[in-house]
């Protein structure tokens, strides 16, 4: 594909970096955030022009891509009537980032495509340091044939394209992926918890499951574990995304939730990082609720 017209709508945590990447590699962008400031981040490295709504964007692009924070969002940044669907014309490639149900991914596919558009689902794995640096994992789901004309987009912004399915098969392994990840982050606090009662030296016990060559470790426990121990919740990835993404993972369940008893004990977990103030931090924050519940702190033992 030569360097053409590409559209981004949703320029935070995320999609501020995406878009700067492309720009820097010499694509022409359009793009649109309900945040001016965040717009005018996007823009400062030049060749990117605002436009005032999601449908501007559309309407001058050949390829937009979103990174939006909720179903909602997506459904009336797509569908509503100053929305991205409302201003593409026939031929156009989308390709939402976001984490979304999988209905909202499909609903999507079904009026873009009835409109000549081809919607694609492809979310990442990765936060804030990979999208700056461009090495995010795009997950893509939707029609094969489009992948072509956005892979080298995703190439400057990400170090992994997979396709993986159909419209919403993007969506059902990101949730999946995330669902596993918190409930890995519970694990971990927990087990960080006992440890710190049982009097052992945290540190002591991160070397060994680091490098002893046992079925515990795991990317979280490398990543994750000492900034635990030593207080550090700064965010990459806030613990109030993740509570989104357990409750999506748990309504795609449905009847299946009633046999995860560990997915519901996860999404309970989170709950508590919302209601309880520390939604803003890491989602390794859950610590603090396990914290609560051993009567006993673990940051800084």
């Amino acid at each position: 594909m030569s360097k053409g017209e590409i559209g981004f709508v949703g320029l935070g945590r995320m999609g501020g970096p995406m878009a700067r990447n492309l720009a820097k590699a010499g694509y022409e962008l359009h793009v649109f955030d309900v945040d001016p400031a965040a717009a005018r981040r996007a823009a400062a490295p030049g060749g990117v022009t605002v436009r005032a709504r999601p449908r501007e964007v559309a309407a001058h692009a050949s390829v937009v891509f979103t990174a939006l924070p909720n179903d909602e969002i997506v459904t009336a940044t797509y569908l509503g009537p100053e929305g991205i669907l409302a201003g593409g014309q026939r031929g156009l490639v989308t390709c939402d980032c976001s984490t979304v149900s999988p209905e909202v991914s499909q609903t999507i596919h079904d009026a873009a495509r009835r409109r000549g558009v081809a919607h694609m689902d492809t979310p990442m794995l990765g936060s804030a340091p990979q999208a700056e640096s461009g090495e995010i994992f795009f997950m893509v789901g939707g029609d094969r044939d489009a992948l072509s004309a956005i892979e080298p987009l995703l190439d400057v912004m990400g170090g992994r394209t997979m396709y993986v399915g159909p419209s919403g098969t993007g969506n059902r392994i990101k949730l999946l992926h995330n669902a596993l990840g918190a409930v890995n982050a519970v694990a971990v606090a927990e087990s960080l918890a006992l440890c710190v009662t049982l009097g052992v030296d945290p540190k002591t016990y991160y070397e060994v499951v680091k490098n002893g060559g046992g079925m515990a470790y795991s990317t979280y426990f490398d990543r994750r574990a000492l900034r635990i121990v030593e207080g550090n919740f700064e965010a990459t990835f806030t613990a109030e995304l993740m509570l989104k993404d357990v409750a999506l993972a748990a309504r795609m369940a449905g009847a299946s939730l009633a046999h995860m008893p560990i997915l519901r004990e996860t999404l309970a977990a989170y709950g508590e990082t919302g209601t309880k103030g520390w939604g803003g931090q890491d989602f390794s924050a859950v610590t603090h609720v396990v914290e609560q519940r051993f009567g006993r702190t673990i940051s800084g033992a």
